[in-house]
Protein backbone atom coordinates (compact mmCIF):
# COMPACT_ATOMS: atom_id res chain seq x y z
CA UNK A 1 0.00 0.00 0.00
CA UNK A 2 2.65 2.47 0.82
CA UNK A 3 4.75 1.82 -2.02
CA UNK A 4 1.35 2.63 -4.23
CA UNK A 5 0.87 5.99 -2.41
CA UNK A 6 4.74 6.71 -2.88
CA UNK A 7 4.23 5.93 -6.81
CA UNK A 8 1.54 7.72 -6.55
CA UNK A 9 3.61 11.38 -5.01
CA UNK A 10 5.88 10.21 -7.45
CA UNK A 11 3.99 10.68 -10.71
CA UNK A 12 2.24 13.65 -8.97
CA UNK A 13 5.58 15.36 -8.60
CA UNK A 14 6.44 14.88 -12.36
CA UNK A 15 2.75 16.05 -13.43
CA UNK A 16 3.73 19.65 -10.76
CA UNK A 17 7.22 19.63 -13.09
CA UNK A 18 5.06 19.66 -16.38
CA UNK A 19 2.80 22.30 -15.00
CA UNK A 20 5.64 24.58 -13.59
CA UNK A 21 7.29 24.26 -16.97
CA UNK A 22 4.24 25.69 -18.24
CA UNK A 23 4.32 28.23 -15.61
CA UNK A 24 7.35 29.44 -17.05
CA UNK A 25 6.75 29.80 -20.92
CA UNK A 26 3.63 32.07 -20.12
CA UNK A 27 5.88 33.82 -17.73
CA UNK A 28 8.34 34.59 -20.08
CA UNK A 29 5.57 35.16 -22.61
CA UNK A 30 4.20 37.97 -20.39
CA UNK A 31 7.84 39.12 -19.62
CA UNK A 32 8.46 39.87 -23.51
CA UNK A 33 5.04 41.76 -23.76
CA UNK A 34 5.17 43.79 -20.52
CA UNK A 35 8.04 45.36 -18.60
CA UNK A 36 7.75 45.14 -15.60
CA UNK A 37 9.54 46.98 -12.10
CA UNK A 38 12.00 44.84 -10.24
CA UNK A 39 10.36 42.60 -7.29
CA UNK A 40 11.45 42.07 -4.31
CA UNK A 41 12.54 37.88 -3.75
CA UNK A 42 10.40 36.22 -1.76
CA UNK A 43 11.80 35.73 2.30
CA UNK A 44 12.65 32.76 3.86
CA UNK A 45 10.42 34.35 6.87
CA UNK A 46 7.87 35.55 5.20
CA UNK A 47 6.72 37.78 7.76
CA UNK A 48 9.95 39.90 6.43
CA UNK A 49 7.64 40.86 3.40
CA UNK A 50 6.38 44.03 2.80
CA UNK A 51 3.47 43.98 0.04
CA UNK A 52 2.49 47.77 1.19
CA UNK A 53 3.98 49.44 -2.35
CA UNK A 54 1.07 47.81 -4.12
CA UNK A 55 -0.87 50.31 -2.90
CA UNK A 56 -0.11 52.05 -6.32
CA UNK A 57 -1.85 49.61 -8.83
CA UNK A 58 0.36 50.50 -11.56
CA UNK A 59 2.76 48.32 -9.26
CA UNK A 60 1.22 45.05 -9.70
CA UNK A 61 2.05 43.47 -12.67
CA UNK A 62 1.60 39.43 -11.13
CA UNK A 63 -1.54 37.49 -11.64
CA UNK A 64 -1.22 36.95 -7.87
CA UNK A 65 -0.99 40.39 -7.09
CA UNK A 66 -4.73 40.72 -5.70
CA UNK A 67 -3.71 38.47 -2.66
CA UNK A 68 -0.70 40.04 -1.70
CA UNK A 69 -2.55 43.61 -1.01
CA UNK A 70 -6.27 44.43 0.07
CA UNK A 71 -6.60 47.33 1.65
CA UNK A 72 -9.52 48.56 4.35
CA UNK A 73 -10.33 51.44 6.11
CA UNK A 74 -9.64 55.02 4.64
CA UNK A 75 -6.01 55.93 4.98
CA UNK A 76 -4.63 52.53 2.64
CA UNK A 77 -2.34 51.78 5.65
CA UNK A 78 -4.54 49.08 6.89
CA UNK A 79 -4.38 46.12 4.56
CA UNK A 80 -4.36 42.20 4.70
CA UNK A 81 -1.97 40.72 2.20
CA UNK A 82 -2.23 36.37 1.83
CA UNK A 83 0.49 33.85 0.63
CA UNK A 84 2.12 30.43 0.86
CA UNK A 85 3.68 27.60 -0.53
CA UNK A 86 3.48 24.18 -1.43
CA UNK A 87 7.06 21.88 -1.54
CA UNK A 88 6.52 18.08 -2.64
CA UNK A 89 9.92 16.14 -2.61
CA UNK A 90 10.75 12.94 -3.22
CA UNK A 91 13.65 11.29 -1.55
CA UNK A 92 15.63 8.48 -1.28
CA UNK A 93 18.54 7.08 1.78
CA UNK A 94 20.83 4.71 1.66
CA UNK A 95 22.41 3.32 4.49
CA UNK A 96 21.14 5.91 6.61
CA UNK A 97 23.86 6.97 9.07
CA UNK A 98 26.24 5.33 7.71
CA UNK A 99 24.32 1.54 8.56
CA UNK A 100 21.71 -0.88 6.87
CA UNK A 101 19.61 -0.83 9.95
CA UNK A 102 16.59 -0.75 9.52
CA UNK A 103 17.02 -0.98 6.01
CA UNK A 104 19.93 -0.85 3.59
CA UNK A 105 17.39 1.34 1.20
CA UNK A 106 14.29 3.69 2.18
CA UNK A 107 12.40 6.02 -0.26
CA UNK A 108 10.02 8.05 0.57
CA UNK A 109 7.31 11.45 -0.17
CA UNK A 110 7.45 14.61 1.61
CA UNK A 111 4.93 17.49 1.39
CA UNK A 112 4.76 20.45 2.63
CA UNK A 113 2.21 23.28 2.88
CA UNK A 114 2.69 26.70 4.12
CA UNK A 115 -0.46 29.27 4.14
CA UNK A 116 -0.61 32.95 5.95
CA UNK A 117 -2.16 35.68 6.37
CA UNK A 118 -0.73 39.24 7.42
CA UNK A 119 -3.24 41.78 9.06
CA UNK A 120 -1.86 45.04 9.46
CA UNK A 121 -4.21 47.72 11.24
CA UNK A 122 -2.97 50.99 10.41
CA UNK A 123 0.97 51.37 11.47
CA UNK A 124 0.51 50.86 14.87
CA UNK A 125 -0.85 46.72 15.08
CA UNK A 126 -0.38 43.54 12.93
CA UNK A 127 -1.59 40.26 13.40
CA UNK A 128 0.84 37.22 11.59
CA UNK A 129 -0.74 33.81 11.65
CA UNK A 130 0.94 30.85 9.25
CA UNK A 131 -0.55 26.90 9.39
CA UNK A 132 1.91 24.43 8.38
CA UNK A 133 1.40 21.17 7.66
CA UNK A 134 3.87 18.47 6.48
CA UNK A 135 2.88 14.86 5.81
CA UNK A 136 5.06 11.93 4.93
CA UNK A 137 4.38 8.51 3.09
CA UNK A 138 6.50 5.24 2.77
CA UNK A 139 8.91 5.92 5.15
CA UNK A 140 10.00 2.02 6.53
CA UNK A 141 10.12 3.20 9.88
CA UNK A 142 7.56 6.04 9.74
CA UNK A 143 7.77 9.54 9.77
CA UNK A 144 10.65 11.37 12.16
CA UNK A 145 9.58 14.21 13.96
CA UNK A 146 11.19 16.36 11.20
CA UNK A 147 9.19 14.58 8.39
CA UNK A 148 5.26 15.49 9.72
CA UNK A 149 2.96 17.99 11.03
CA UNK A 150 -0.29 17.16 10.41
CA UNK A 151 -1.15 21.01 11.00
CA UNK A 152 -0.61 23.88 13.55
CA UNK A 153 0.41 26.68 13.96
CA UNK A 154 4.07 27.62 12.29
CA UNK A 155 3.62 31.80 13.35
CA UNK A 156 0.81 32.96 15.33
CA UNK A 157 1.70 36.18 16.91
CA UNK A 158 0.98 40.18 17.38
CA UNK A 159 3.01 42.99 16.82
CA UNK A 160 2.87 46.54 17.96
CA UNK A 161 4.49 49.47 17.00
CA UNK A 162 3.41 52.69 19.22
CA UNK A 163 5.41 54.84 17.33
CA UNK A 164 5.57 54.47 13.51
CA UNK A 165 9.09 56.25 13.60
CA UNK A 166 11.02 53.58 14.92
CA UNK A 167 12.50 55.47 18.23
CA UNK A 168 10.00 53.04 20.20
CA UNK A 169 10.50 49.17 20.46
CA UNK A 170 8.49 47.09 18.06
CA UNK A 171 7.11 43.90 20.47
CA UNK A 172 5.83 40.88 18.37
CA UNK A 173 4.43 38.21 21.04
CA UNK A 174 3.09 34.76 19.92
CA UNK A 175 4.45 32.01 18.09
CA UNK A 176 6.77 32.40 16.03
CA UNK A 177 10.30 31.38 13.79
CA UNK A 178 13.46 33.44 14.02
CA UNK A 179 16.24 34.11 11.55
CA UNK A 180 18.78 35.63 13.33
CA UNK A 181 22.02 36.87 12.23
CA UNK A 182 23.82 34.61 10.01
CA UNK A 183 21.71 31.90 10.69
CA UNK A 184 24.60 28.82 11.81
CA UNK A 185 22.90 29.25 15.41
CA UNK A 186 19.38 30.32 15.33
CA UNK A 187 17.58 29.39 11.72
CA UNK A 188 14.32 28.67 10.71
CA UNK A 189 15.16 24.83 10.01
CA UNK A 190 14.26 25.11 5.94
CA UNK A 191 15.42 21.90 4.48
CA UNK A 192 13.45 19.31 6.24
CA UNK A 193 9.86 19.05 5.79
CA UNK A 194 9.07 20.99 9.25
CA UNK A 195 9.92 24.11 10.28
CA UNK A 196 11.28 25.05 13.83
CA UNK A 197 8.91 27.78 15.54
CA UNK A 198 9.22 29.18 18.96
CA UNK A 199 7.15 30.79 21.82
CA UNK A 200 7.78 33.61 23.60
CA UNK A 201 8.41 37.39 22.74
CA UNK A 202 10.52 39.92 20.33
CA UNK A 203 11.57 43.36 20.59
CA UNK A 204 13.31 45.09 17.75
CA UNK A 205 14.58 48.69 17.89
CA UNK A 206 16.98 50.74 15.80
CA UNK A 207 19.71 52.40 18.19
CA UNK A 208 21.64 55.04 15.92
CA UNK A 209 23.03 52.53 12.90
CA UNK A 210 22.65 49.27 14.94
CA UNK A 211 19.34 47.12 14.54
CA UNK A 212 18.78 44.97 17.52
CA UNK A 213 16.97 42.48 18.24
CA UNK A 214 16.29 41.16 22.07
CA UNK A 215 13.89 37.87 22.34
CA UNK A 216 12.71 35.53 25.05
CA UNK A 217 11.33 31.59 24.04
CA UNK A 218 11.01 28.26 24.41
CA UNK A 219 11.27 25.97 21.34
CA UNK A 220 7.81 24.20 19.83
CA UNK A 221 7.69 20.40 20.50
CA UNK A 222 8.37 18.32 17.47
CA UNK A 223 4.27 16.32 17.13
CA UNK A 224 2.55 14.72 14.96
CA UNK A 225 -0.51 15.42 15.18
CA UNK A 226 -3.56 18.47 14.56
CA UNK A 227 -2.94 21.53 16.76
CA UNK A 228 -0.94 20.08 19.24
CA UNK A 229 1.86 22.34 19.33
CA UNK A 230 3.39 23.24 22.71
CA UNK A 231 6.20 24.71 24.21
CA UNK A 232 9.39 22.50 25.32
CA UNK A 233 9.54 23.41 29.48
CA UNK A 234 12.40 21.68 29.86
CA UNK A 235 14.25 24.04 27.09
CA UNK A 236 14.56 27.98 27.25
CA UNK A 237 16.22 30.33 24.83
CA UNK A 238 16.70 33.95 25.13
CA UNK A 239 19.64 36.64 23.46
CA UNK A 240 20.34 39.95 22.04
CA UNK A 241 21.60 40.27 18.33
CA UNK A 242 22.66 43.31 16.45
CA UNK A 243 23.31 43.89 12.87
CA UNK A 244 24.54 46.85 10.93
CA UNK A 245 25.36 48.12 7.21
CA UNK A 246 29.10 49.14 6.92
CA UNK A 247 30.68 52.30 5.24
CA UNK A 248 26.97 52.73 3.88
CA UNK A 249 26.53 49.82 1.90
CA UNK A 250 24.21 46.87 2.08
CA UNK A 251 26.96 44.85 0.79
CA UNK A 252 29.12 44.87 3.82
CA UNK A 253 27.45 43.85 7.16
CA UNK A 254 28.60 43.38 10.92
CA UNK A 255 26.56 40.94 13.16
CA UNK A 256 26.82 40.35 16.75
CA UNK A 257 24.96 38.35 18.93
CA UNK A 258 24.72 36.97 23.03
CA UNK A 259 22.19 33.82 22.80
CA UNK A 260 22.00 32.21 26.56
CA UNK A 261 20.62 28.69 26.63
CA UNK A 262 19.01 26.63 29.47
CA UNK A 263 18.52 23.05 29.06
CA UNK A 264 16.83 20.65 31.88
CA UNK A 265 18.64 17.82 30.58
CA UNK A 266 20.99 17.73 27.81
CA UNK A 267 23.24 14.50 26.79
CA UNK A 268 26.93 15.07 25.37
CA UNK A 269 29.51 11.52 24.91
CA UNK A 270 29.99 11.88 28.62
CA UNK A 271 26.52 12.05 29.76
CA UNK A 272 23.81 13.81 30.98
CA UNK A 273 22.76 16.83 33.01
CA UNK A 274 21.41 20.20 32.85
CA UNK A 275 22.93 22.40 30.64
CA UNK A 276 23.07 26.47 30.92
CA UNK A 277 25.39 28.10 27.99
CA UNK A 278 25.58 31.37 26.99
CA UNK A 279 27.39 32.36 23.51
CA UNK A 280 28.79 35.39 22.29
CA UNK A 281 29.42 35.46 18.07
CA UNK A 282 30.58 37.80 16.28
CA UNK A 283 30.10 37.70 12.26
CA UNK A 284 31.19 40.00 9.13
CA UNK A 285 30.21 39.64 6.06
CA UNK A 286 31.14 41.04 2.66
CA UNK A 287 29.30 40.95 -0.57
CA UNK A 288 27.21 38.19 0.65
CA UNK A 289 26.14 36.11 -3.00
CA UNK A 290 22.68 36.15 -2.57
CA UNK A 291 22.38 39.86 -2.70
CA UNK A 292 25.34 40.45 -5.07
CA UNK A 293 24.16 40.67 -8.87
CA UNK A 294 27.02 38.05 -9.67
CA UNK A 295 30.11 40.90 -10.72
CA UNK A 296 33.70 39.72 -10.42
CA UNK A 297 33.70 40.57 -6.52
CA UNK A 298 35.46 38.68 -3.72
CA UNK A 299 32.91 37.19 -1.10
CA UNK A 300 33.97 36.81 2.76
CA UNK A 301 32.07 35.74 5.64
CA UNK A 302 33.69 35.11 8.60
CA UNK A 303 32.07 34.09 12.39
CA UNK A 304 33.77 33.53 15.38
CA UNK A 305 31.50 31.91 18.29
CA UNK A 306 32.95 31.26 22.28
CA UNK A 307 30.54 29.64 24.53
CA UNK A 308 30.63 29.24 28.68
CA UNK A 309 28.22 27.94 31.15
CA UNK A 310 27.66 25.46 32.97
CA UNK A 311 26.86 21.52 32.47
CA UNK A 312 25.81 20.18 35.80
CA UNK A 313 28.71 20.23 38.36
CA UNK A 314 31.37 20.83 35.38
CA UNK A 315 32.38 24.11 33.35
CA UNK A 316 31.96 24.56 29.94
CA UNK A 317 34.56 26.55 27.71
CA UNK A 318 33.84 25.86 24.19
CA UNK A 319 33.93 27.78 21.08
CA UNK A 320 33.86 27.69 16.95
CA UNK A 321 34.78 29.30 13.66
CA UNK A 322 33.09 29.52 10.14
CA UNK A 323 34.49 31.02 7.27
CA UNK A 324 33.39 31.14 3.62
CA UNK A 325 34.82 32.76 0.93
CA UNK A 326 34.64 32.89 -2.88
CA UNK A 327 34.69 35.32 -6.12
CA UNK A 328 32.57 35.89 -9.06
CA UNK A 329 34.31 34.86 -12.10
CA UNK A 330 31.79 36.62 -14.76
CA UNK A 331 33.50 36.77 -17.76
CA UNK A 332 34.86 33.06 -17.62
CA UNK A 333 31.70 30.70 -19.53
CA UNK A 334 29.10 29.41 -17.43
CA UNK A 335 30.04 32.56 -14.68
CA UNK A 336 31.25 30.58 -11.76
CA UNK A 337 31.23 31.49 -8.63
CA UNK A 338 34.04 29.52 -6.77
CA UNK A 339 34.45 29.27 -2.97
CA UNK A 340 35.85 27.17 0.11
CA UNK A 341 33.54 26.95 3.42
CA UNK A 342 36.15 25.61 6.32
CA UNK A 343 35.06 25.11 10.00
CA UNK A 344 36.15 24.06 13.23
CA UNK A 345 34.36 23.66 16.49
CA UNK A 346 36.40 22.93 19.52
CA UNK A 347 36.52 19.16 20.85
CA UNK A 348 35.46 17.52 23.86
CA UNK A 349 38.49 15.77 26.15
CA UNK A 350 36.83 12.97 27.47
CA UNK A 351 35.21 13.43 31.10
CA UNK A 352 37.64 15.98 31.67
CA UNK A 353 36.36 19.45 32.74
CA UNK A 354 35.31 21.45 31.54
CA UNK A 355 33.00 20.47 28.73
CA UNK A 356 34.56 21.58 25.65
CA UNK A 357 31.47 20.31 23.13
CA UNK A 358 30.42 23.02 21.39
CA UNK A 359 26.52 23.29 20.81
CA UNK A 360 25.15 24.81 16.91
CA UNK A 361 21.61 25.44 19.06
CA UNK A 362 19.21 25.31 16.81
CA UNK A 363 20.83 24.98 13.14
CA UNK A 364 19.49 25.21 9.82
CA UNK A 365 18.47 21.67 8.67
CA UNK A 366 21.11 21.76 5.37
CA UNK A 367 24.11 23.23 7.50
CA UNK A 368 26.35 21.30 5.18
CA UNK A 369 24.86 21.59 2.03
CA UNK A 370 23.63 18.19 0.32
CA UNK A 371 22.52 15.96 3.35
CA UNK A 372 19.08 17.57 4.10
CA UNK A 373 18.24 15.73 7.07
CA UNK A 374 20.68 12.91 7.45
CA UNK A 375 24.71 12.66 8.21
CA UNK A 376 27.20 14.74 11.13
CA UNK A 377 25.98 17.95 12.56
CA UNK A 378 28.60 21.19 13.69
CA UNK A 379 29.40 19.43 17.15
CA UNK A 380 33.15 18.71 17.09
CA UNK A 381 34.25 18.97 14.08
CA UNK A 382 36.76 20.33 11.50
CA UNK A 383 35.63 20.29 7.42
CA UNK A 384 37.09 21.81 4.51
CA UNK A 385 34.17 22.55 1.68
CA UNK A 386 35.22 23.25 -1.62
CA UNK A 387 32.25 24.12 -4.07
CA UNK A 388 31.63 25.68 -7.53
CA UNK A 389 28.14 27.43 -8.85
CA UNK A 390 27.41 27.73 -12.42
CA UNK A 391 25.31 30.08 -13.52
CA UNK A 392 23.57 28.27 -16.30
CA UNK A 393 20.92 29.61 -18.83
CA UNK A 394 17.04 30.14 -17.74
CA UNK A 395 18.05 31.19 -13.97
CA UNK A 396 19.29 27.52 -13.44
CA UNK A 397 22.22 27.04 -10.96
CA UNK A 398 24.04 23.61 -10.84
CA UNK A 399 26.57 23.46 -8.01
CA UNK A 400 29.07 20.53 -7.49
CA UNK A 401 30.45 20.56 -4.19
CA UNK A 402 32.94 18.02 -1.50
CA UNK A 403 33.39 17.90 2.10
CA UNK A 404 36.19 16.39 4.32
CA UNK A 405 35.37 16.10 7.53
CA UNK A 406 37.36 15.55 10.51
CA UNK A 407 36.55 14.98 14.57
CA UNK A 408 38.25 17.52 16.04
CA UNK A 409 39.13 15.27 19.04
CA UNK A 410 39.84 11.80 19.50
CA UNK A 411 37.52 11.43 22.62
CA UNK A 412 34.81 13.38 20.67
CA UNK A 413 31.44 11.32 19.40
CA UNK A 414 30.16 11.71 15.87
CA UNK A 415 26.54 13.78 16.60
CA UNK A 416 23.53 14.65 14.40
CA UNK A 417 22.28 18.17 12.96
CA UNK A 418 19.52 18.12 15.51
CA UNK A 419 22.15 17.22 18.43
CA UNK A 420 22.17 13.46 19.36
CA UNK A 421 24.98 11.36 19.53
CA UNK A 422 25.27 9.11 16.15
CA UNK A 423 28.58 7.15 17.20
CA UNK A 424 30.01 7.51 20.33
CA UNK A 425 34.10 7.64 20.96
CA UNK A 426 35.92 4.81 22.68
CA UNK A 427 35.33 2.93 19.27
CA UNK A 428 38.06 4.41 17.02
CA UNK A 429 41.54 5.68 17.76
CA UNK A 430 41.27 7.63 14.00
CA UNK A 431 40.03 11.37 13.70
CA UNK A 432 39.05 11.06 9.93
CA UNK A 433 35.28 10.93 9.84
CA UNK A 434 34.62 10.89 5.85
CA UNK A 435 33.67 13.03 2.74
CA UNK A 436 30.84 13.86 1.23
CA UNK A 437 30.80 14.46 -2.50
CA UNK A 438 27.63 16.19 -3.98
CA UNK A 439 25.88 17.85 -6.26
CA UNK A 440 22.69 20.50 -6.71
CA UNK A 441 21.01 21.85 -9.40
CA UNK A 442 18.22 24.56 -9.13
CA UNK A 443 16.04 25.84 -11.68
CA UNK A 444 14.07 29.09 -10.11
CA UNK A 445 11.18 28.81 -13.20
CA UNK A 446 9.72 32.07 -12.84
CA UNK A 447 9.30 34.28 -9.19
CA UNK A 448 6.96 31.61 -8.13
CA UNK A 449 7.62 28.12 -9.04
CA UNK A 450 11.00 25.96 -8.91
CA UNK A 451 12.76 22.93 -8.68
CA UNK A 452 15.66 21.63 -6.55
CA UNK A 453 17.65 18.45 -7.42
CA UNK A 454 20.79 16.72 -5.41
CA UNK A 455 22.70 13.66 -4.72
CA UNK A 456 24.98 13.11 -2.52
CA UNK A 457 27.49 10.10 -1.21
CA UNK A 458 29.10 10.24 2.07
CA UNK A 459 32.19 8.13 2.12
CA UNK A 460 32.69 6.12 5.47
CA UNK A 461 36.40 7.15 6.69
CA UNK A 462 38.46 5.32 9.45
CA UNK A 463 36.83 6.54 12.72
CA UNK A 464 32.99 5.15 11.17
CA UNK A 465 34.59 2.34 9.80
CA UNK A 466 36.75 1.24 13.20
CA UNK A 467 33.55 2.26 15.01
CA UNK A 468 31.26 -0.60 13.02
CA UNK A 469 29.63 2.21 10.60
CA UNK A 470 31.17 1.21 7.30
CA UNK A 471 28.70 1.20 4.84
CA UNK A 472 28.55 4.70 2.42
CA UNK A 473 25.61 7.18 3.14
CA UNK A 474 23.82 8.08 -0.18
CA UNK A 475 21.24 10.46 -0.19
CA UNK A 476 19.06 11.35 -3.59
CA UNK A 477 15.71 13.91 -3.43
CA UNK A 478 13.58 16.08 -5.96
CA UNK A 479 11.79 18.60 -4.72
CA UNK A 480 8.75 20.91 -6.87
CA UNK A 481 7.47 24.04 -5.38
CA UNK A 482 5.72 26.85 -5.75
CA UNK A 483 5.34 30.07 -3.73
CA UNK A 484 2.79 33.07 -3.50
Amino acid sequence: MNNCRLSSLFYGLAVLSILSCGTYVIAQSVASSTAQQERPVYNIVPYEEDWSYLHDRSQRSDWLDGIKYIHFGQNGQSFVSFGGEFRGTYERLGNDNWSDVPVAVDSFGLVRFLLHTDVHFGQHARIFLELQSGLEQGRSNGPRPIDEKKLDFLNAFLELRPNASGRVPTLRIGKQELQLGSGRLISVREGPNVRQSFYGFRIDQPLQQWKMTGFAVRPALDRLGYFDGAPQSATALWGVVGSRTWKRTELTTINSAYFGLDRKLATYNRGSAREVRHTLSGNFVLNPPDKSDHKAELHLDIEGMFQFGSFGQQEIRAWSLSTESGVALPHVPLSPRVGLRADVASGDRGGMSPLGSFNPLFPSGDYFGVLADTGPGPVNFRDLHPKIIFQLPHALTLTPDWIFWWRQQLQDGVYSISGPLIVPSGLSNARYVGDRAGVEARWQIDRHAYMDFSYGVFFAGSTLKQSGYSKNLTFLAYSVGYKF
